[in-house]
């Protein structure tokens, strides 16, 4: 089966769905029962509701295809109010406030066309992600795509990854100049690697392990120089069943792997994976899955005939959005995303554009955005214009306007502030005071509602969590900023606390910080080494002006989040979905 067209559904599944729901409506099961079971199943609760969802859809490896993007369309369209499809951080999509009873025809949907919600969510191995330029990429040492296919089908719906103390993830990455995929965040992380043995050169990975975000995040380490493509799924699974034995099923918040990391140090970390692993090898699992089908992906047959278009916009899109592929006359095109939502017109224009110009294959990407392959380069010109045509040809991609976010108290129980409004709020900004700094390579940012880093603020030169204080005998919601995060392949780097700052008064922050990198950096000095070399404190004394209100009674929207009118309330309820 071509990599655009996995099929990973099971039909049995959305009747064991129905099921449950008859047996919860009789009392025959709890809520508790039912909720472990919904949440291997790819069906979260959500804020203020008892029986309404947010469902999380699964793109294996961010690979997704156009009769699956119009399944996804249907369904945010019948079934979401919002009808809106976030693109989350780990390449699925999310949609949100789906009723309890119409969770079955949205899996049946999703279904027809090969998508599943199966361990989207719950305490299993999560979507596994890889680069989406994997294939094309020209910097890559080899294509991951087909190694990481054989790991995720592996792991799903294995009996071993079905409780596990908290979620794992995996991810893998071939380029060998930029860490597309972010290895170090995760429990898995992969990167190609070749070695010689006796002359010929072998394929193998570095394999990374024991990396998470979440409120206290910790880097992965690196398990041994080199590990063939026959080891990588014992590996694996080596990590995994460490991880389910010896993981801390006591305390929830200390249950991710990392916490093995931090509490044995590298070495017993090391020596306990390397240990399992040789016992994984004495077993059936240890010699699954030696074959993989490494067969290079193909262009596409596409008959459409190209078009010159010259305008600015299109210049200043080529520039930011399209690179070459390593096949020559071939171009990658991502597609900027704003807050990360797509309307279901939006993805019914995409499939059709993808059909038209890449064979129906598109790829998402843990930036929130859209991604499509494969595309002549004589046809560039048309591509931007249908994409005009459905309001998705925005330059910026990967730039310091292309801003990643989770959907915060919107939805999410554990978030305290709106991230969504607060991304709008600093997406705006780029139109009014920031617009020539847009397109810098070298800020990015990303905003949680909370600290639980689902946004993955920790890891970007300019990160916002929320929280809360009292100014003026009011609580107000705020951001904590942090600064001078990132990763490479081996290690990642922490953004650090620099100030707390009410949510209205972010964006003039960060236009205001913006404005002093510009005129203190040095010569060739990113904003992540110009963070470092002020340090958090001296950054946090030059916005102390924007940690003040003026009086309730003169500007009382000031005191309240973005996008919500009501007086500020703390409302954090019990999670499901903390990273």
């Amino acid at each position: 089966m071509p990599r655009d067209m996995f099929n990973l559904t099971m039909p049995e599944e959305i009747k064991a769905f129905e099921q449950m729901l008859i047996k919860l409506e009789r009392g025959e099961i709890s809520m508790d029962d039912f909720k472990k079971f919904r949440l291997n199943n790819g069906t979260y609760g959500i804020r203020n509701s008892d029986d309404t969802h947010m469902m999380r859809i699964k793109c294996p490896l961010g690979v997704v295809n156009s009769d699956q993007l119009e399944a996804v369309a249907e369904v945010t369209e019948k079934f979401a109010p919002p009808k809106l499809a976030h693109v989350t951080t780990r390449q699925a999509f999310q949609i949100h406030r789906v009723k309890r009873s119409d969770v079955p025809k949205v899996l049946s949907i999703l279904a027809q066309s090969g998508l599943t919600t199966r361990e989207a969510c719950g305490n299993t191995v999560r979507n596994v992600t890889a680069s989406p330029y994997a294939g094309v990429d020209p910097t890559e040492l080899f294509d991951v795509t087909p190694y990481a296919e054989v790991v995720m089908k592996y792991f799903l719906r294995n009996p071993l990854n079905q409780d596990l103390p908290r979620k794992f993830k995996i991810a893998f990455e071939g380029s060998q100049t930029k860490d597309y995929a972010r290895l170090p965040i995760h429990d898995i992380g992969a990167l190609a690697a070749v070695q010689k043995v006796d002359g010929k050169e072998v394929r193998g990975f570095k394999i990374y392990l024991g990396g998470g975000l979440g409120s206290h995040p910790i880097s992965a380490v690196l398990l041994e120089p080199f590990t063939p493509v026959d080891l990588l799924l014992p590996t694996c699974e080596a990590a995994v069943r460490i991880h389910n034995r010896l993981g801390n099923r006591k305390n929830r918040s200390r249950a991710r792997m990392k916490f093995l990391l931090e509490e044995w140090g590298e070495e017993k970390f090391r020596q306990t994976i390397l240990a399992e692993r040789t016992s994984v090898l004495l077993t059936r699992a240890g010699t699954a899955y030696r074959d993989f089908d490494i067969t290079e992906e193909k262009a596409p047959a596409v008959s459409a005939k190209g078009e010159k278009v010259s305008s600015p916009e299109f210049e200043k899109w080529i520039k930011t959005n399209a690179f070459k592929q390593k096949q020559n006359g071939f171009y990658t095109v991502q597609i900027r995303c704003p807050l990360g939502d797509l309307t279901p017109a939006q993805l019914r224009g995409l499939a059709q554009i993808a059909r038209k110009y890449c064979g129906g294959r598109l790829r998402t990407t843990i930036t929130q955005n859209m991604v499509l392959r494969w595309v002549k380069e004589d046809l560039l010109g048309l591509v931007f214009k249908e994409l005009q045509a459905i309001k998705l040809a925005f330059d910026g991609a990967e730039h310091f306007v292309d801003i990643t976010r989770c959907p915060g108290s919107d939805t999410c129980n554990l978030a305290i502030t709106k991230s969504r409004g607060l991304a709008q709020a600093l997406d705006e900004l780029f139109n009014n005071g920031l617009s020539e700094m847009s397109h810098d390579t070298d800020i990015d940012v990303k905003i949680s509602g909370c600290p639980n880093s689902c946004g993955q603020h920790h890891i970007a030169s300019l990160g916002f969590y929320g929280t809360a204080r009292q100014v003026n005998g009011k609580l107000v919601p705020h951001y904590e900023m942090m600064v001078g995060g990132g990763t490479v392949h081996e290690k990642a780097t922490f953004g650090q606390s620099a100030i707390r700052i009410p949510a209205r008064r972010i964006p003039e922050a960060v236009k205001y910080l913006v404005s002093v990198y510009k005129k203190e950096r040095q010569t060739g000095e990113t904003f992540q080494a110009y963070a470092h070399r002020l340090g958090p404190k001296a950054m946090g004394e030059k916005l102390a002006q924007f940690t003040t209100l003026d009086a309730f009674d003169q500007k009382p929207e000031t005191y309240q989040d973005w996008t919500e009118e009501a007086p500020f309330k703390l409302q954090v309820g019990k999670g499901e979905c903390a990273a």
